[in-house]
């Protein structure tokens, strides 16, 4: 049988394969193809299982076993030797599959021993190889053979098209040496016609450019008549505008007149214009473009001047030129006053300013002032607790009273005036405390520099006057030392008989200062030259 001469075959490809790897990976289509086959292969096995009855069935280890009985080696024949190649071809035409029988017919004629199971897996692992190997082969034959003959017919195709476009290739040459031919001529034609009309596009270019520069040149000129028409226009008055062309007061009432009746119409007809807006933009339009056009033809139309005499203008330029001297000298005016203005604007602002300081700074002393009022008030309210509770008897009292009232009294006739109305004591303090807000309220309103001055004469007339009383009294000093020098002069000399008696000394007697009386007298001196200097 041929099966028995491909396992014959089968060891030496197997020593071959374990010089060289014959296993390459096949493409991802083969794989699956191969994956198709074995599970289309185990459901037919299954179905052909489920037709079969119980005892028919046999087991994975079963079919092992029985595969294993029949390892006898039959008798080869002719015809088998006859039928090798045929059947080797028929194999060649598809993958090895996983036959039982295959397999039992290849390891038929060989000795069975015993042997491992790792061995027995490398084993089934190499047959794997070497089947897979000759699968991938004999379908990597067959696709290049495919290959092979559809790569033929396509090159049997390729020389046909070739010959056909060699033909048309030649008729094409034909053809285009006689296009070329007529092309020439045309183009030669065409260079001609091309010479002769940028000639006359360049003698027309040329006449453009001298009719441009006159355009411009005219349209420099119109612009200076212009600006000169609208002078003379500024400058006529109204009543000659009036006078020589009536037409177009009537034209100017009548557009007034038609855009109040439009604009009348327009109040009412409110919502039909929201309903309307897209045509009615259009139709504003166009009224502007005719406007546009019907005073473009007014400026041609008005042409006429309004001066039939160059003094009228004249006249008028006099005219002008005295009203712009007036206005001229009223703007004059306006900067002057302004000007002024803003010169007692920055002086009342420095004022402002210099008052806000002062005023700061009399705040300021005030509050000095207050506190100093507050310790004094305190000490006096001390003072009067020390008066009221025992420290001075009745007499004492009603004797400093009147002293007290005498210069109160003193300093009231000095300040304000004579006392005709007998007020009490405390009604002459309010009246002079109110007296020395009203000095010092008037001190604060006159200027800085006079108060300055006013302080210094006082302080020098302060000085003059100690000066003068210092002078009288050491006056007073020496002429009661020269008196006393006279008196001793004058008097009898005294005659000293015998020893001076003397006393027993005795030891001076420690004299007890009072701090608390003494400074008690010190507060009332200061407040007493406070308020009566």
């Amino acid at each position: 049988m041929p099966l028995n001469n491909l396992a014959v075959a089968l060891p030496s490809i197997s020593k071959k394969n374990d010089i060289h790897n014959p296993f390459k990976m096949p493409a991802d289509t083969d794989i699956l193809m191969l994956r198709e086959k074995e599970k289309q292969q185990k459901i037919q096995e299954r179905e052909l299982n489920k037709n079969l009855k119980v005892h028919q069935k046999l087991t994975h280890n079963r079919k092992l076993i029985e595969g294993m009985k029949s390892g006898l080696k039959p008798e080869i024949s002719d015809d088998d030797n006859e039928d090798e190649d045929d059947d080797l071809g028929k194999l060649k035409s598809y993958p090895v599959k996983e036959d039982r029988t295959w397999t039992v017919a290849v390891t038929r004629d060989r000795r069975i021993e015993k042997e491992s199971l790792k061995d027995y897996i490398n084993k089934k692992r190499e047959m794997f190889l070497v089947q897979y190997s000759l699968g991938v082969k004999r379908d990597e034959m067959r696709k290049l053979e495919e290959i092979a003959d559809a790569e033929e017919k396509r090159i049997e195709m390729a020389e046909k098209y070739l010959e056909e476009d060699a033909a048309l290739f030649d008729e094409f040459l034909k053809e285009n040496g006689n296009n070329s031919t007529q092309a020439v001529k045309i183009a030669e034609e065409e260079t001609r016609k091309k010479t002769e009309k940028s000639n006359e596009i360049k003698k027309i270019n040329t006449q453009i450019m001298v009719l441009k520069s006159e355009i411009t040149k005219m349209e420099d000129t119109l612009k200076e008549y212009k600006l000169y028409k609208k002078f003379l226009d500024r400058v006529t008055p109204q009543a000659l505008k009036d006078a020589k062309n009536p037409k177009t007061k009537s034209r100017v009432d009548s557009s007034n007149s038609e855009q109040s009746n439009k604009t009348g119409s327009q109040k009412p007809n409110s919502a039909a214009e929201t309903s309307q807006s897209k045509s009615s933009l259009s139709v504003v339009a166009e009224v502007a473009q005719e406007k546009d056009e019907d005073e473009d033809s007014d400026d041609d139309d008005n042409l006429e001047l309004y001066f039939s005499d160059p003094q009228q203008l004249l006249d008028i330029f006099l005219e002008l030129e005295e009203q712009n001297l007036s206005l001229i000298q009223n703007s004059q005016d306006t900067e002057e006053a302004l000007e002024e203005m803003k010169q007692t604007i920055n002086k009342t602002k420095v004022k402002m300013e210099r008052e806000t300081e002062l005023l700061k700074k009399q705040i300021e002393y005030l509050n000095d002032d207050i506190r100093r009022e507050i310790e004094r008030e305190n000490d006096l309210k001390i003072k009067a607790s020390y008066f009221n509770y025992g420290e001075f008897k009745a007499e004492e009292q009603e004797k400093i009273l009147k002293e007290l009232n005498s210069k109160v009294e003193e300093v009231y006739i000095n300040c304000i005036g004579s006392n005709e109305a007998n007020i009490s004591t405390l009604q002459m303090l309010t009246n002079i405390e109110n007296r020395l807000e009203e000095l010092f309220q008037k001190i604060e309103q006159m200027p800085n520099e006079k108060v300055q001055e006013a302080e210094k004469a006082k302080e020098k007339e302060r000085r003059l006057k100690q000066r003068e009383e210092r002078i009288i009294e050491q006056k007073k000093n020496q002429e009661e030392r020269i008196k006393k020098a006279l008196e001793r002069a004058r008097a009898e000399p005294k005659k000293n008989l015998g020893r001076r008696l003397m006393v027993r000394s005795k030891p001076p007697a420690t004299v007890k200062i009072d701090k608390r009386a003494l400074d008690e007298a010190n507060k009332i001196d200061e407040e007493l030259a406070y308020y009566f200097t």
